[in-house]
């Protein structure tokens, strides 16, 4: 397993391997498969960002750009979570390129982990696992759909995102993208106390 920084890395690593899905983790300091450009730019704009993993899927394989979110315990039994979908002009206009240049069969993905402070809701997530003690859950979106309607969060960060109803319209479980049938096993969670408790 590689060493990642972010938890939600390691977590999303684990889970690939529990669920046997064939996958690379990308390391930014070895890129030398880039064509004859030092460094490769978009255009004219900023160097290439890398991305996380490469998970190779029935039908096509995933180009994986990792964004790392967290829940908040609900302050109510009511209230829903207000589900974080932002991303740089950045990450989305590089994973765009990196699906280019890898060509036919291959599509970039952001996928979105959260990182839950107590047990996600079922009819909030589809996908939702646990690992060292957290709560996870999964939404995965085709890059080229979020580009097509994301909009400025921040123009002096360059960040974007995507209203709430079209998050939930064009995002969707991530083992469906990844060619994976079936649904997490839910029972890891019976046994497990809410973090914090």
């Amino acid at each position: 397993m590689a060493q990642r920084r972010h938890h939600y890395e390691v977590a999303l690593e684990s889970y690939l391997r529990e669920h046997r899905i064939p996958y690379i983790s990308v390391d930014e300091a070895r890129r030398a498969i880039l064509p004859q450009i030092t460094p490769l730019r978009i255009a004219e704009g900023p160097a290439l960002k890398a991305f996380d993993f490469v998970v190779y899927g029935a039908s096509e394989n995933l180009l994986i750009e990792v964004k790392g979110r967290r829940i908040a315990r609900a302050g109510s039994a009511r209230a829903r979570p207000r589900l974080e979908c932002w991303a740089t002009r950045d990450d989305v206009d590089s994973l765009r390129t990196w699906a280019t240049l890898f060509g036919s069969g291959f599509r970039a993905v952001l996928l979105f982990v959260y990182w839950c402070e107590e047990q996600p809701p079922d009819a909030l997530f589809h996908e939702t696992f646990s690992h060292k003690g957290r709560f996870y859950a999964l939404r995965c979106i085709d890059a080229d759909e979020y580009a097509s309607r994301m909009r400025p969060r921040s123009p002096k960060w360059g960040t974007v995102d995507l209203s709430a109803r079209d998050f939930e319209t064009i995002s969707h479980p991530f083992l469906r993208s990844a060619g994976v049938s079936g649904r997490c096993d839910p029972a890891p969670f019976a046994a497990m106390e809410p973090i914090g408790a």
